[in-house]
């Protein structure tokens, strides 16, 4: 039986198991909470950090093939295991690229794929007020981004980031924030989910609409930049491709590669879910379909309301609704504004799936 190692243990690498227990592999997680979301339903858990080169090596040790769940995994001793012929996928030279939030705007420039105007925080006065200042690397749900608004702002915002390298980026005023979710073989094959509306709060993806309600122009360029992005990258497994829509203009936000909370709706939502589609790509089975399961599919994250330990409640009532499902991620301790579950609703309408999934929300705690 072929076994698929996984850096990383959070809710990510749970459902790429539970995905990869489907098709019948076996799953061996590399993190250092012990008993974490990933590590309760894994064959094997290996307690380290994924930072670290000797655990890293010691996950390959286990494994067939190995993928992560978090661009903060160690992307070094991935590529010297990439070199002596180990399958890492996607390729360590693209995470390289990608987990540098300024390497990736180059490298998306420097192949003609549109992004908003950025530079080097010495030159950040060119791009106008305001402008966002971002971390290179580490941030995500909206850590290690701050806004400065006019010149005095500055300070507050290299304090709210913290002492490490950054980036600034032009404020891009956009009508709505869209995603694709796209998968690629080793080959080259690409093929891409429908395009969804992510909304955003405190800069965290709350929602996310699945169709997004634009027009074919618009979903036609979204799906023809999540194209080009694919095929500027190397390696195998799922990539997901954050846009802004500025009128009839789309732009590439970021890119992760790897499964991502704008397409968790396709575990219901679609035919193949991004989790099951990721482990196909990187153990070479054949892509599955893309095509949406259900005319429409809303998703809504459960996020910590309090501090102390999680005490999931209302998900036996919540999932007595038509056409909803709730993920819980298993964490044993619930944070304000922590990432602890999601709710996808599928149904006939958008009005519909959103109004079952809301409801759906009101019930749960955790």
């Amino acid at each position: 039986m072929k076994t698929v190692g996984i850096a990383g243990g959070g809710q990510l690498g749970r459902m790429l198991a539970d995905a990869a227990h489907r098709l019948g592999l076996r799953v061996v997680t590399l993190d250092p909470e012990s008993r974490g979301p990933a590590g309760q339903v894994s064959d094997e858990q290996i307690e380290g950090d994924y930072k670290d080169a000797t655990m890293i090596r010691a996950l390959a040790g286990k494994s067939d093939v190995l993928t992560y769940e978090i661009e903060s995994v160690n992307a070094e001793a991935l590529q010297q295991l990439a070199v002596e012929g180990f399958p890492v996928h996607p390729t360590p030279r693209t995470l390289a690229i990608i987990k540098d939030k300024l390497r990736q705007k180059e490298f998306l420039k420097e192949h003609g794929i549109a992004v908003a105007p950025f530079c080097e925080p010495q030159d950040a006065e060119s791009l106008g007020y305001p402008y966002v200042l971002k971390a290179r690397s580490g941030g995500f749900d909206g850590r290690g981004n701050a806004t400065v608004a006019d010149v005095s702002a500055l300070a507050e915002a290299l304090g709210k980031i913290g002492n490490v390298p950054a980036y600034a980026e032009g404020f891009v005023r956009f009508d709505k924030e869209l995603a694709v979710v796209a998968a690629r073989t080793a080959s080259g094959e690409i093929r891409l989910y429908p395009v969804v509306e992510t909304i955003h709060k405190d800069h965290i993806c709350d929602t996310v609409i699945a169709p997004a309600q634009v027009d074919k122009k618009i979903a036609d360029k979204a799906e023809h930049l999540a194209h080009s992005v694919l095929a500027s990258f190397e390696g195998a497994g799922v990539f997901a491709i954050e846009m802004f829509l500025s009128g009839d203009e789309v732009v590439v936000n970021e890119v992760a590669p790897r499964v991502h909370n704008s397409g968790h709706w396709t575990i219901e939502g679609a035919v193949t879910s991004q989790f099951e589609q990721h482990i196909r790509a990187i153990t070479g089975m054949p892509l599955g379909d893309t095509a949406m399961a259900a005319p429409a599919a809303v998703m809504i994250n459960i996020l910590g309301e309090r501090n102390g330990p999680a005490e999931p409640k209302g998900v036996e009532e919540a999932e007595k609704i038509p056409g909803v499902k709730v993920h819980i991620y298993g964490k044993m301790e619930t944070r304000k504004q922590r990432k602890m579950g999601h709710i996808t609703a599928v149904a006939d309408t958008l009005d519909q799936a959103k109004g079952s999934a809301l409801k759906a929300r009101d019930i749960i705690t955790i």
